[in-house]
């Protein structure tokens, strides 16, 4: 019956993102395309790196592009911290990567996650302070996203296990409007074996404007992420989205 109730409450979470990604939907449906890789290093060290497209359309009219890396240090069971740095450039629309960039920005970041289990459901609580240079203009942003993710055919994590995750995240800035940005994200992962996981699913970006009270967008994001694990670590690890 514990087993019918969670698989319930996670098609009810992943339909619910659905759902509110549709209704919200005011353009037409983009993508995000990340490939991810992950190094586990002796000592609870990782190290990790990430490059990352969007498109205003599924296939076309590419205007964003981003590659960043980072260093992590995990806590057994209890979360991590890391700290990343990245390149980010968006291009006039419609176009792909259409020159010169619009914005370039260079960012650091350092960030904290802590990690609540309940059960079968794991629960992240991502923490983020950022730096970000944008066209030159120094920027300060802050980060809050809750993450959960919920294995269906195991009880934990390992290959072949087939998951629900979803997120909510706020963005903040310590000057006006201060409120910047909300993104919702649900789908479905699988993790083929150790070193290879596939997830999938709907996410929706809100970005605040003074102006005009701002503009979302729907897009399908699909990430591939690999794992080369050096410590043989029997851990749980959580599979996400760096950004």
């Amino acid at each position: 019956m514990k087993q019918l109730n969670i698989t319930k409450a996670t098609y009810f979470l992943v339909a619910f993102f659905f759902c509110t990604a549709v209704d919200a939907q005011n353009s037409e449906l983009g993508s995000w395309d990340i490939i991810g890789m992950n190094m586990n290093l002796k000592k609870n060290w990782t190290i990790y790196a990430e490059t990352q497209t969007r498109s205003q359309k599924l296939t076309q009219d590419f205007y964003y592009h981003e590659l960043k890396a980072g260093l992590q240090y995990n806590f057994p069971k209890k979360g991590s911290v890391l700290f990343g740095v990245g390149d980010y450039k968006t291009y006039d629309y419609p176009g792909t990567f259409k020159s010169p960039a619009n914005t370039k920005e260079f960012r650091l970041w350092q960030q904290l996650v802590l990690i609540n289990n309940i059960d079968r459901i794991k629960i992240e609580h991502r923490y983020r302070i950022e730096q970000r240079w944008v066209n030159g203009d120094f920027l300060n942003r802050f980060r809050y996203r809750f993450n959960p993710i919920v294995p269906i055919n195991k009880s934990t994590i390992t290959t072949n296990t087939l998951y629900a995750t979803a997120f909510d995240e706020v963005f903040f800035s310590n000057e006006a409007p201060y409120f910047l940005r909300n993104r919702v994200f649900g789908g479905l992962g699988y993790q083929f074996t150790k070193s290879f996981l596939l997830q999938g699913g709907f996410i929706r970006q809100y970005d605040y404007r003074k102006a005009d009270d701002g503009s979302g967008k729907n897009s399908i994001q699909l990430m591939l992420l690999f794992t080369i694990d050096k410590t043989q670590s029997k851990i749980e690890r959580h599979p996400s989205t760096m950004d």
